[in-house]
């Protein structure tokens, strides 16, 4: 894989923090408020680079690779299990290591949001404000039908054959997650870079597979679990934004948050789907400076 960092479109030097030897690899950018930065499958930190950008002069930028994803190491299952819990502890060994001394913006996007709200639910004391992005904070809703494209992904040969082989998931999401107007190829490419080969694609497959969906697959209970303690996230200022063109993150889950969020500021994007920040960048990166100024 050709190292996309510090190029035009990236332009950042990363930092790595080591777990168990593997190497975790992030961002940390600016000097202020911290603000922590967590995707979900199949992007990497590039999803949030315009967003550092913009807030690279006031806050402290904090984005991380998950493991697997970006350009963090891309470990076989004999070295790590891809699970919920594991993403979640590396998070939190991540910002413990970083010794912060105030609360925490987060930010979270997609399998960022089962990953973010688990350290949350962790560490309540050390979250100031949620933006959450098309995501989640809980069980899939009772009211939302599970997408068949995931299914096929989730439970079958031919689906794990498509995505380790013929790299579908990641081709696929950065065709169908914008709407309103088309990844450039310069973008798309630096989407699909650290996905090129099956072995660097173990990632976004386990993300697929381990979906916690019934009571008895692994990790049920931490998602559960998140969503019986969001009661005490009732006075934690929180923004909500949404592309309702996504077919997997969408008026369900927005739901979802709005009912566990009630004070949530909220503002949805009718044409826009579920890689909100490159559909509406400028729009959605002025409502999340707009909502840390006056929060």
């Amino acid at each position: 894989m050709v190292n996309p960092e510090h190029s035009e479109l990236y332009p950042f030097h990363g930092r790595t923090f080591d777990r168990s030897g593997i190497r975790l690899r992030f961002l940390d950018v600016g000097q202020g408020s911290p603000v922590v930065m967590l995707h979900g499958n199949p992007t990497w930190s590039f999803y949030y680079r315009n967003l550092v950008l913009a807030l690279r002069g006031t806050h402290r930028c904090i984005v991380p690779d998950h493991i697997g994803c970006g350009l963090s190491d891309k470990p076989p299952l004999s070295q790590y299990d891809y699970s919920l819990k594991s993403r979640i502890d590396d998070v939190e060994a991540l910002l413990d290591s970083l010794n912060l001394t105030e609360p925490i913006t987060l930010i979270v996007h997609d399998w960022g949001g089962m990953i973010g709200m688990g350290y949350a639910t962790r560490h309540p004391e050390r979250i100031r404000r949620i933006v959450a992005i098309n995501t989640g904070c809980g069980p899939l809703p009772k009211s939302k039908r599970f997408p068949w494209s995931l299914w096929l992904g989730r439970n079958t040969w031919l689906g794990e054959w498509l995505i380790l082989k013929q790299n579908a998931f990641c081709k696929l999401a950065a065709k169908w997650c914008v709407t309103r107007k088309p990844l450039s190829p310069e973008v798309r490419e630096m989407y699909l870079k650290p996905y090129d080969t099956p072995a660097n694609r173990i990632a976004v497959l386990k993300f697929v597979q381990t979906i916690p969906l019934r009571k008895t697959d692994p990790g049920y209970d931490i998602v559960a679990g998140v969503e019986a303690a969001l009661p005490q996230f009732h006075a934690t200022p929180t923004l909500l934004l949404w592309g309702l063109r996504d077919f997997v993150f969408d008026r369900h889950f927005l739901a979802d948050w709005q009912r566990h969020f009630p004070h949530a500021e909220t503002h949805t994007w009718p044409d826009c789907s579920h890689y909100l920040l490159e559909d509406a960048t400028q729009e959605a990166i002025a409502k999340i400076e707009a909502f840390l100024s006056k929060t």
